[in-house]
C-alpha cells in the first residue's frame, strides 16, 4: 500500500472515531494508540491530526499533543447560530428552479438526517464551496447530534416534516423549519452540553 493510501486510510479511520461519540470533549488523543488501532506508523496519524485541527476537529495544544475539543454551552450556540445562519444564506441563494428540479436528492433514510437533509441545502447551489461548508458544520455538529438523540424526543417526526418541506414546500416554510429546529437545539444547549460528557 502507497503512503498516500495508508494516509487517506489513517484520516478516514481517526475521522470517523472522532465522529461517532465514542472519546469525550475534551480527551487527549494518542498517536501511538491510533497507530496500533489502525496498523500504521506514527507518521500518518500525525499527519490526519494536523489535518484534523485544520478542520477544527482537533485541538493541537502546545506541550500537550492533540485533544478533541472541549464543548461549551456559549461555543455550541454560537455553532447552532451558525448553522442556522449558514443554511439562510443557502436558501438565498438557490436558482430559482432548485427545489422543483432537484426532489430526487433527498434524503430516504431519515436515520442518516440531519446531515443528509442539510446536505441537499448546500447541494441545490450548485457551489462546490457552499458543499464543503455545509459538510464541515455536519461534521462539527456530529457528536452533538449523538446527543440530541438522548435529550430530544420526536426526532425522526421533525426529521420527515423537515424532508416534506424541502420536498413540496415553499421557501418560506422552509426557512421557518430551519428557524424551528434551531430553536429548540438552542433552548436544549445546558442539556446537550452535559450529555454529551456522559459516556454511554
Amino acid at each position: 500500500m502507497n503512503s498516500g493510501a495508508t494516509a487517506d486510510r489513517v484520516y478516514d479511520a481517526i475521522k470517523r472515531r472522532l465522529l461517532s461519540g465514542e472519546i469525550l470533549p475534551g480527551e487527549r488523543l494518542d498517536p501511538a494508540r491510533f497507530a496500533d488501532d489502525f496498523h500504521s506508523s506514527k507518521t500518518p496519524v500525525r499527519d490526519a491530526l494536523h489535518r484534523l485541527t485544520g478542520e477544527r476537529l482537533v485541538e493541537s495544544r502546545p506541550g500537550e499533543g492533540f485533544h478533541l475539543p472541549l464543548v461549551t454551552e456559549p461555543g455550541l450556540r454560537d455553532l447552532y447560530i451558525w448553522n442556522a445562519s449558514l443554511l439562510r444564506l443557502l436558501v438565498g441563494v438557490w436558482p430559482r428552479d432548485a427545489a422543483e428540479r432537484d426532489r430526487s436528492d433527498l434524503p430516504v433514510d431519515l436515520a442518516r438526517t440531519p446531515s443528509a437533509l442539510f446536505a441537499v441545502f448546500a447541494a441545490r447551489t450548485g457551489n462546490s464551496e457552499f458543499i464543503r461548508q455545509l459538510d464541515a458544520a455536519n461534521d462539527r455538529l456530529a457528536t452533538v447530534r449523538i446527543a440530541e438523540r438522548t435529550v430530544l424526543t420526536g426526532l425522526e417526526a421533525e426529521a420527515r416534516t423537515f424532508a416534506v418541506a424541502l420536498d413540496r414546500a415553499p421557501r418560506a416554510k422552509i426557512l421557518q423549519a430551519n428557524t424551528t429546529y434551531h430553536r429548540r437545539r438552542l433552548h436544549a444547549v445546558a442539556d446537550l452540553v452535559r450529555a454529551l460528557y456522559r459516556r454511554g
